[in-house]
C-alpha cells in the first residue's frame, strides 16, 4: 500500500498516574498546537481527583523508594537516561513542534536533558556527604546528621522549556528519595506526557513520578492545600499564582521552593536551564536527621573499641 492511501495513526497522550495511563476522570481534553497555531495534539485535562490520585500514588511509592539504598537510585535513574537515550528523535520532534525550535536546537535541548538526567543519577549516592556530617560535641558521643527525604513533593513544571527545564525540575526531587506529583507546562505538555511512557518502561517503581496535564492553577490550587503533599515546587507559576499556593502550603508547613527572580510574564522560565544546576535542587527537599550516640567509657588507649 502507497503512503498516499494510508491514514496516520494519531498518537493518544495520557496522564501517568501510578505507573498507568489513566484518561483525566472528568473526560477533558484540551488542543495542544504548535508555535504557529497548528494542532498536534489532544491532552488531557487533569481535574483536582486527578490531582488527589496522584497523591495517593506518590505516598504509597514512597515507602519502597525512600527504603532504597541510593546507590540503586542511581542505577535506575541512568537505566531512565538510556531509555530516553533509545527514544531521542521522538523527543527531538516533540520538543522542536512545542517550543518553536530549529531541530538542531530541540537536538541540543534533548542532549541537555539527557545529561542533566545522567548528572542527577551520579549525585544520588554523593549528596550525603555534602549535606550531611559528623558534628563536634563536648562529651563521648557520637553526633551524626544525615539527610533524609522530605516526602511528597509538588512540581510545577517550567512553562516554556518544555522538557530541559521538566527534567532539571524532576530528577532532583527523586535523586534524593522523594516521590513527585508533576504538573506539565500547560502549553507544552508533549515531552512530559512522553516522558511518563519512559518511566513506565525503566526501572522506577510506579507511583514514583506521577505527570498531569492541564491548566496549572487548578490542578496546583488542591496540591498546595493537599495535607498529604510535604513539600512544592513553584518553578512554574507566575508572582501571582506562587503567592497564592505559598499561602495554601503554609497550612500543613510545606517545604517551599520558590525560585528567584520569578517574572510575571514568563511564569519563572527566566531561568537559564543550560546553566550549570548545582546543587540547590537536589537539597531543597531534604530533611536533616540527627542522631546521638555514646562512644562508651575510654580506656587507656583513648577508646573503648
Amino acid at each position: 500500500m502507497s503512503d498516499q492511501n494510508r491514514l496516520g495513526v494519531f498518537k493518544t497522550y495520557k496522564l501517568y498516574v501510578g505507573g498507568k495511563f489513566p484518561r483525566s476522570e472528568s473526560g477533558r481534553v484540551y488542543e495542544v498546537t504548535d508555535s504557529k497555531g497548528q494542532w498536534l495534539a489532544n491532552a488531557p485535562q487533569s481535574s483536582r481527583k486527578d490531582a488527589r490520585d496522584a497523591v495517593v500514588a506518590a505516598r504509597k511509592a514512597f515507602g519502597g523508594w525512600s527504603g532504597a539504598t541510593a546507590y540503586n537510585r542511581g542505577q535506575v535513574l541512568y537505566r531512565v537516561a538510556e531509555m530516553l537515550e533509545g527514544r531521542k528523535e521522538q523527543f527531538v520532534r516533540e520538543v522542536a513542534a512545542s517550543e518553536g525550535l530549529s531541530k538542531s536546537k530541540a537536538a541540543a535541548a534533548v542532549d541537555a536533558a539527557i545529561d542533566r538526567w545522567v548528572w542527577y543519577a551520579g549525585w544520588t549516592d554523593k549528596i550525603g556527604q555534602i549535606a550531611g556530617g559528623a558534628n563536634p560535641v563536648a562529651g563521648p558521643f557520637f553526633n551524626l546528621s544525615t539527610p533524609e527525604p522530605t516526602g511528597v513533593v509538588a512540581v510545577l513544571a517550567p512553562q516554556k522549556s518544555s522538557f530541559l527545564g521538566l527534567v532539571s525540575v524532576i530528577a532532583p526531587v527523586i535523586a534524593t528519595g522523594n516521590t513527585a506529583v508533576v504538573i506539565a507546562s500547560a502549553d507544552a505538555p508533549l515531552p512530559a506526557l512522553s516522558l511518563g511512557e519512559v518511566l513506565a518502561t525503566s526501572d522506577v517503581p510506579g507511583g514514583v513520578v506521577n505527570i498531569l496535564s492541564g491548566a496549572t492553577a487548578e490542578i496546583a490550587a488542591p496540591l498546595a492545600a493537599h495535607q498529604d503533599v510535604n513539600a512544592i515546587d513553584l518553578t512554574g507559576a507566575d508572582a501571582a499564582l506562587a503567592k497564592e499556593l505559598e499561602i495554601a502550603a503554609a497550612d500543613n508547613l510545606k517545604r517551599v521552593l520558590r525560585p528567584q527572580p520569578v517574572d510575571a510574564d514568563s511564569a519563572s522560565d527566566s531561568e537559564d536551564w543550560l546553566a550549570s544546576p548545582g546543587t540547590h535542587r537536589l537539597t531543597a527537599f531534604l530533611e536533616t536527621k540527627t542522631v546521638w550516640h555514646p562512644t562508651g567509657a575510654l580506656g587507656a588507649a583513648g577508646s573503648s573499641y
